[in-house]
């Protein structure tokens, strides 16, 4: 009997043009590195007294699916998590490379659906009405450069064959943390031990009356985009823009010497006053957990700009 492995698990993504619609072709191959995407149903204790000591049948409760998917920060594949966190991008070039420019505050963003595949079981399950809760990864000096993709989902159904059909390949070019650099207003940040970004949709789950406990839908809120900067104190900069109250243009980016690149730039950062503490005879260290907000020039929150051979998304 052949068992589950992981190593030889996938994933296809396809935008729907009906929410919980799954398409019928249209999908792409995903990298990915892990998933807790699934759908689970509780069952609701009985509560009625008179049948004696032992209870009787559960009742099904509703359906909730949701999860993460944790996936490489590449320069192709990527761009479909932007598109569904952010909503569809301005793309711009004649020919590659292309510039994809995502923007936050869309109000209506694309719900897609996801198949993940364990082929040797079969097991196949379609989750649709897909949408992006959140998105956050974390920069560093070494390691492996992932995402974590925060999803809310209407359903599942799972089947012994795939509905996805044969997906299209993506040619994967990672960024590493190797490319990454961090600029303050332009101008270089020093001294940079770590940074984590996290951009929140803040969905809205439409819980109404359905005979197949689902949801309707879900809305996105008030958006959010935070994170913290780790620095090794070196100077007042960054503490006195926090204690002047003033804002500045964060810009995170990604770079590979064949020109793909990647870049995230929170136009208005908002810095709070940070504790520095000598902990010892080491260096000494101070973590600045900023916030994002609307910038009145630009009239958005944030930017991501995605440079790849990709004409579209």
């Amino acid at each position: 009997m052949a068992r589950a492995q992981g190593a030889r698990a996938q994933m296809a993504l396809a935008f729907e043009t009906t929410y919980g619609t799954p398409p019928a072709s249209g999908y792409t191959k995903m990298p990915f590195a892990s998933t807790t995407l699934g759908s689970e149903q509780p069952l609701q204790t009985s509560e009625l007294l008179g049948y004696g000591r032992d209870p009787q049948a559960p009742i099904k409760d509703a359906v909730t699916a949701d999860g993460n998917v944790v996936v490489p920060i590449d320069a192709d594949a990527f761009g479909f998590w932007l598109k569904a966190g952010f909503g569809a991008p301005s793309t711009t070039g004649a020919e590659a490379p292309y510039t994809h420019t995502f923007t936050s505050g869309n109000w209506a963003l694309p719900s897609f659906s996801v198949e993940t595949g364990m082929p040797e079981v079969p097991r196949y399950a379609m989750y649709s009405g897909c949408m992006v809760d959140s998105l956050s990864w974390q920069m560093a000096r070494s390691g492996l450069l992932t995402a974590t993709v925060s999803l809310v989902a209407q359903g599942e159904e799972v089947d012994t064959v795939s509905a996805a059909g044969v997906p299209a390949p993506i040619t994967l070019q990672r960024f590493g943390h190797f490319n990454g650099a961090v600029t303050r207003n332009g101008a270089d940040i020093g001294n940079v031990v770590s940074a984590d970004i996290t951009y929140a949709n803040n969905l809205d789950r439409i819980e109404t009356i359905r005979a197949d406990g689902k949801i309707d839908g879900a809305d996105p809120s008030i958006a959010a985009l935070t994170g913290n900067i780790v620095v090794r104190f070196a100077d007042q900069t960054l503490v006195q823009q926090a204690i002047n109250g003033e804002a500045c243009a964060l810009e995170f980016t990604y770079t590979l010497a064949t020109g793909e690149s990647l870049t995230l730039t929170a136009h208005a950062v908002y810095l709070p006053r940070p504790r520095v503490e000598i902990s010892g005879p080491q260096g000494v260290q101070a973590t600045f957990d900023w916030q994002a907000a609307s910038d009145p020039n630009e009239g958005h929150m944030c930017t991501v700009a995605l440079i790849n051979d990709r004409e579209a998304y």
